[in-house]
């Protein structure tokens, strides 16, 4: 399912052409380097990093399919 980030003002049953392209590798990547960091402050990350080992201790139920 897609759904646009923006709301549309179409009309119901409209008929529509949707483009789907894959951003540059030249694109993606400096897009990964403006948002590093952006989490900055945000976060206590060593509370993160002990939340994550402790809920690895966690003894979880089998589940069978």
């Amino acid at each position: 399912m897609i759904e646009p980030l923006e709301r549309l003002e179409l009309e119901e049953g409209k008929e529509v052409i949707v483009t789907i392209t894959e951003p540059s590798l030249e694109t993606a990547v400096d897009t990964f380097r403006r948002s590093a960091g952006g989490w900055r402050g945000t976060i206590n990350a060593e509370k993160l990093i002990e939340n994550i080992y402790t809920d690895r201790l966690i003894s979880r139920a089998e589940i069978k399919l």
